[in-house]
């Protein structure tokens, strides 16, 4: 199971996230009320899916033995009319074919978070005791 902690902080809208051995800051920019002291959770989203994408990219190609030297992913939320859309840009540096490149390309879709965030999760919000 995955567990991740957040907890408020000090400041006006910032949060401590804290997921085994990391301590990691939200926040809001200051024109949402925040103090700008860390991602926002729109940001954090789209770095989970681009790290994902990333890291099983790397790994197929690693398991197939192909040169891949390195993986960028560039994630932006887009918002049009009332909808909303997630942009991923991979970009692949290394001796590759067009036919590992366009592989790749697909891969990079079946990872995890990707997955996830096209599926149907179940969000299931309850209210634990105070403390």
């Amino acid at each position: 199971m995955t567990f991740v902690r957040i907890s408020s902080n000090t400041s006006h809208l910032g949060q401590d996230i804290t997921s085994r051995q990391f301590h990691l800051l939200a926040d809001e920019p200051p024109d949402l009320g925040g103090n700008d002291t860390g991602p926002t959770p729109f940001e954090f989203v789209l770095a989970g899916l681009g790290s994902c994408k990333a890291i099983t990219v790397k790994m197929y190609a690693a398991r197939k033995g192909w040169q891949l030297d390195h993986v960028y992913v560039d994630c932006r939320l887009v918002k049009v009319d009332n909808a909303q859309t997630i942009q991923a840009q991979l970009q692949l540096v290394g001796v590759l074919t067009v036919e590992q490149r366009q592989r790749l390309l697909e891969i990079a879709d079946r990872c995890p978070v990707h997955k996830l965030l096209m599926a149907e999760t179940s969000i299931q919000t309850v209210l634990s005791p105070e403390l």
